[in-house]
């Protein structure tokens, strides 16, 4: 029984979902343009399970470009009204489109000609009527048993706040590098650095130049301590890298040989920009615990395994 109430709720809300994607309200366009044209900020106003679910897709939006803040509807008409200003536009929900509390705000908005953005399921509300841009979700009967707590409502509400975001997000060009800046800390800001970020650059970096001999090569790779040393010619540029592996395959008479003949010709690397994540899969792959970084042909850092680990990344 338990069991066959979850997958009804689960049933009903995911086919709502899809009758609001086969049907999306005709204002969807012109509110993420209204949005995009606004210098300022989208305010998002509700109340109850309205307000719970305001609150994320203002958290979203802000997450992913869309400058937003939560305006809490009974807050607002005791001085929080002042944090709409010229330049903003509000979104405003509301499943019946006549909550009371809304009410000061739609006054203030209209005032001070907010560009409105609505959400509701009932077209003719007084919140519809005074919208500049009007989302209406189906109307459908909610998930619930007793067909009162806001389900079916509140996921549709969720489902298109969540459209909204991602529309404006590729409307502005918003890349991963951008999505790192806003989410820094936390498994997804580990997921989200770069093997410039993470690896050891500069004199860490164990580079031997044209002519240098094993003991050069050995030197540097004891003394750097990641396993590798990476060739490079006149220039800078890299022409290959000896790994411990290679000084095991060919230990008769390694010191008489020339680093060039032992060193892999097309060596494991990655370029500075690479994401962490990526950089893991492919050291993964290649069954290697560390990786020359290159920039424009040159070595510019050596990555390790123990720095992705270090970071969160794995």
């Amino acid at each position: 029984m338990i069991r066959a109430v979850a997958r009804d709720v689960l049933g009903q809300e995911a086919a709502a979902l899809t009758v609001l994607a086969d049907d999306l309200p005709a204002a969807f366009g012109p509110a993420v343009e209204a949005i995009l044209a606004a210098p300022g900020r989208v305010i998002v106003a509700g109340l109850g399970k309205s307000g719970h679910v305001g609150r994320k897709i203002a958290a979203t939006l802000a997450s992913t470009g869309t400058p937003a803040d939560f305006l809490h509807a009974a807050e607002a008409a005791h001085g929080d009204m002042g944090m709409i200003v010229p330049g903003d536009v509000a979104l405003l929900i509301s499943r019946s489109g006549e909550t009371a509390e809304l009410a000061p705000i739609l006054y203030y908005v209209t005032r001070f000609d907010i560009p409105l953005i609505a959400i509701s399921q009932v077209p003719d509300s007084t919140l519809m009527r005074a919208a500049d841009h009007r989302l209406v979700l189906p109307d459908l009967p909610e998930a619930c048993p007793i067909g009162m707590a806001p389900t079916t409502s509140t996921t549709m509400t969720l489902a298109l706040g969540d459209a909204l975001a991602m529309a404006l997000l590729d409307a502005r060009g918003f890349r991963a590098e951008d999505f790192r800046t806003y989410h820094p800390g936390g498994k997804l800001g580990a997921q989200l650095r770069t093997a410039g970020e993470l690896m050891h650059g500069g004199d860490a970096t164990p580079v031997v130049g044209p002519g240098a001999n094993m003991d050069d090569v050995l030197l540097t790779m004891t003394a750097r301590g990641f396993g590798l040393a990476a060739l490079t010619d006149v220039d800078g540029r890299l022409t290959g890298v000896v790994t411990d592996g290679d000084l095991r395959r060919n230990m008769a008479g390694l010191m008489e040989r020339r680093p060039a003949d032992i060193a892999s010709r097309d060596p494991v690397t990655v370029a500075p920009s690479c994401l962490a994540p990526e950089a893991l899969a492919l050291m993964n792959a290649r069954k290697v615990g560390a990786v020359v970084v290159v920039e424009d042909g040159r070595p510019v850092g050596v990555l390790h395994l123990h720095d992705l680990l270090r970071a969160g990344v794995a």
